[in-house]
């Protein structure tokens, strides 16, 4: 075969492309001989830990997978369940961290149009985006610069394609300096009926082309960027980050679009992460088959390509069809329509053999099934990292606290001024959030929510993790995502169906991390058990390290919800004066790993919020019955800040003040900073006020009605008394003004 390798040069090069002597040995005994140069590349790639989850697929089984809404599980580009009236609802959380910690604009622009080519590839329409973002503190001017670049990514991509960005979230620790993490989201909708898969079948069938030209730009990216560390020449790596173009997904979504709704189709997989390589394999695995590629026929934008550069370049706005001989006119009649290009470049066979020819020269020929399911799978050493005894044993009330009414008011602006609080308007009105006119809801609240074009129907969705919970307790701090958000759905109105997640840790291979990547999928996984909402989608991000040390654990999990009526849709803002405000929920005496904590005293430690997933269901399935009942005028979570916070961005988006009074019996830095769980700030009118307590009495969840709306201030009797202007003037500038420099941590600690 051509492009031959010695038996002395092919473990070399398997060493420099990631694989580790082991696995080359594997590779060796597979083949019967020693693999070629383009066979040691895709290999290298399948076998990398972004593409075959090695060292998590163990771990992902606890996950519930199966239930009421499932249509389409784990295993395919996206998952998918079913709305009511014959709608479905497709999506899917992945991460690309490394190319935008490299490259912010393009890292974070590829990053949404990859997501949204999982959709469409299931037959869905794209519908909205969301993204999770974590970054260093913005006093430092690359951390500035890595910001606005994702965000513009993010923006100029989702912008142009004209799908909506309605939600997301972003946090800032000097735990992602050299890490930042760009999670993105999608959603889109279709009938049931054009549920489709990337499965190849049929002897005889062609392989089709579809898109964008093959550059050598992506090349290696799943393996050489999402599997390794980083260190300080991560700017070298800039060659290896793909680069975007909107306008052509655009007219790919349309073509493809058309093309499975008229059937002309076999199967539509989507080139990502290992680019052709990826894609075939997968398509060839699920449907038992063989495929027959030449290298030759695929349209080149660059001189000179290899054979191994086309296979794994992940070039975007590419997709790949399996269409029959009879249909491949009509098929390709569609892509010209469109303006795109189209090209046969292989053929199904019934070998189940992977062959890459370049020509008459045949430079890869293996099972297909190795490529995509072959991969080792590894039992990594767990160990508890030595760290927790220390900061789980710090008492946050050891520290001086606040006790004036004065002190806490300031206290308070502080706390909304902190980046983790303050407003998100400067990120969200870069985004298009109503292009197609379907967002009922908008970024600023706890979960957009979105209607289903044609009925009475809406999904309401987010997107939700506190890093620093799962630092403190990995386990407790996974189900603190998944139920933050439920939480925040249920307060728009929706009842949690099914979430995507997207797993963000350290390196595998360094016991400690693992164990808190095990402790996350564990608490995760009985979180949503005990709600009964499945895990049908996502992605694990491993190797999140710079300088020798993990970011903390991010298990990101974005949470879909149905609404059977949109008309009955939640927001948080105060809606009338007189209006009845209840707390949901108790408050318990806990400020571990708050952002009080942080704000205040610069320290991460303590123990985190208690969780008890039982008593948190009954609380949402409270809400939303309430909801449901019409006896709800507004509701809030609880999280980041506390209830003082909740009450401050309910009356800052109302534009009404509040008078309340917290009876808990804790020191007054508790009552008003304490992060516990399950709590929800809710509001009625006053002649529906003792229907709604009724309700909470007779489903036997906690509950307290602590004061009223309107005026002009909150007050929080013996403790706050703050103007709505205060309020504001802390809240709405922040993030602005650390964009621009102008403002440096330290000023937001001593306030």
């Amino acid at each position: 075969m051509r492009d031959d390798l010695t038996a002395e040069l092919a473990p070399q090069l398997a060493v420099e492309l990631g694989l580790k002597p082991a696995e080359y040995d594997k590779i060796v005994v597979i083949l019967g001989r020693t693999p070629t140069v383009t066979e040691l590349y895709m290999y290298s790639l399948m076998w990398s830990e972004h593409c075959s989850y090695k060292h998590s697929k163990k771990a992902l089984r606890m996950f519930p997978t199966t239930g009421p809404y499932v249509l389409q599980g784990p295993g395919e580009n996206a998952g998918v369940i079913s709305v009511g009236d014959g709608w479905a609802v497709a999506f899917k959380m992945e991460s690309h961290n490394h190319p935008s910690a490299i490259e912010p604009y393009q890292g974070a622009a590829t990053g949404v149009g990859g997501i949204i080519r999982d959709i469409f590839t299931m037959g869905a329409r794209p519908i909205a985006s969301l993204n999770s973002l974590r970054f260093g503190t913005l006093d430092k001017a690359r951390q500035r610069y890595l910001f606005e670049g994702a965000v513009a990514g993010i923006g100029g991509y989702g912008n142009c394609i004209g799908v909506p960005t309605v939600g997301g979230e972003v946090y800032f620790d000097a735990a992602y300096e050299g890490n930042c993490l760009i999670n993105a989201m999608s959603i889109g909708l279709m009938r049931e009926e054009n549920l489709t898969s990337a499965v190849a079948s049929g002897a005889g069938n062609l392989v089709l082309l579809i898109g964008s030209t093959t550059g050598r730009d992506g090349i290696g990216g799943a393996s050489t960027l999402a599997s390794q560390e980083f260190d300080e020449r991560a700017e070298d790596k800039r060659p290896s980050v793909q680069v975007g173009d909107p306008f052509e997904e655009k007219l790919l979504i349309e073509a493809c679009l058309e093309l499975l709704e008229a059937k002309l189709l076999v199967g539509l997989g989507d080139l990502g992460a290992a680019g052709l390589t990826s894609s075939a394999s997968e398509m060839a695995s699920r449907g038992e088959v063989g495929l027959d590629i030449d290298v030759s026929k695929i349209p080149a934008r660059e001189d000179g390509m290899k054979p191994f550069e086309f296979m794994v370049s992940e070039s975007q706005e590419r997709m790949l069809a399996v269409v029959t001989p009879q249909n491949l006119a009509a098929a390709q009649a569609v892509c010209e329509k469109w303006g795109l290009r189209s090209t046969v470049i292989g053929t199904v066979t019934d070998t189940r053999r992977f062959v890459v020819r370049e020509g008459d020269e045949i430079v890869a020929d293996m099972p297909a099934d190795t490529l995509a399911s072959d991969a080792p799978v590894y039992d990594p050493e767990m160990t508890r990292p030595a760290y927790l005894d220390a900061v789980q044993s710090f008492d946050p009330l050891s520290l001086a606290r606040p006790e004036t009414p004065a002190e806490l008011g300031a206290t308070l602006l502080r706390v909304l001024a902190s980046p983790n609080v303050c407003s998100r308007a400067w990120i969200y009105r870069q985004y298009d959030q109503q292009v197609l006119l379907n967002t009922l809801v908008l970024p600023g609240g706890d979960a957009a929510v979105i209607r289903i074009a044609g009925t009475r129907r809406a999904i309401a969705v987010s997107s939700d993790c506190n890093g620093r919970y799962c630092y403190l307790d990995p386990y407790v701090g996974a189900q603190i995502a998944f139920a933050e958000a439920a939480r925040n759905v249920a307060c728009a109105g929706g009842r949690p169906a099914a979430i995507t997640d997207c797993l963000n840790f350290g390196s595998p291979e360094k016991p400690e991390v693992f164990w808190t990547f095990h402790e996350s999928v564990r608490g995760m996984s009985d979180a949503c058990r005990a709600f009964e909402v499945p895990v049908i989608s996502g992605n694990v991000s491993f190797y999140n390290e710079s300088f020798g040390s993990p970011i903390y654990p991010t298990p990101t999990v974005g949470l879909v919800g149905v609404l059977q009526d949109a008309s009955k849709r939640m927001t948080m803002h105060f809606k009338n004066a007189g209006d009845v405000v209840v707390l949901l929920g108790e408050t318990a005496d806990e400020l571990g790993g708050s952002e009080y904590l942080s704000t205040v005293h610069g320290v991460i430690a303590g123990v985190p919020p208690a969780m008890d997933v039982v008593e948190e269901r009954a609380i949402h399935e409270a809400l939303l019955a309430a909801i449901e009942a019409g006896l709800v005028r507004s509701a809030h979570d609880c999280s980041e800040g506390g209830v003082a916070v909740a009450l401050a961005e309910c009356a800052i988006a109302g534009g009404l003040g509040a008078t309340v009074a917290l009876d808990d019996g804790l020191a007054p830095v508790s009552s008003l900073f304490s992060e516990t769980q399950g709590r929800i700030v809710v509001t009625c009118a006053e002649a529906d006020a003792e229907a709604l307590t009724d309700l909470f009495v007779a489903r036997s969840v906690a509950f307290s009605v602590i004061g009223e709306v309107g005026g002009d201030r909150l007050v929080i009797e013996d403790m706050v008394d703050v103007s709505l202007q205060e309020l504001e003037a802390a809240w709405k500038p922040t993030l602005e003004r650390l964009v621009q420099g102008e403002m440096q941590s330290e000023e937001l600690r001593e306030g």
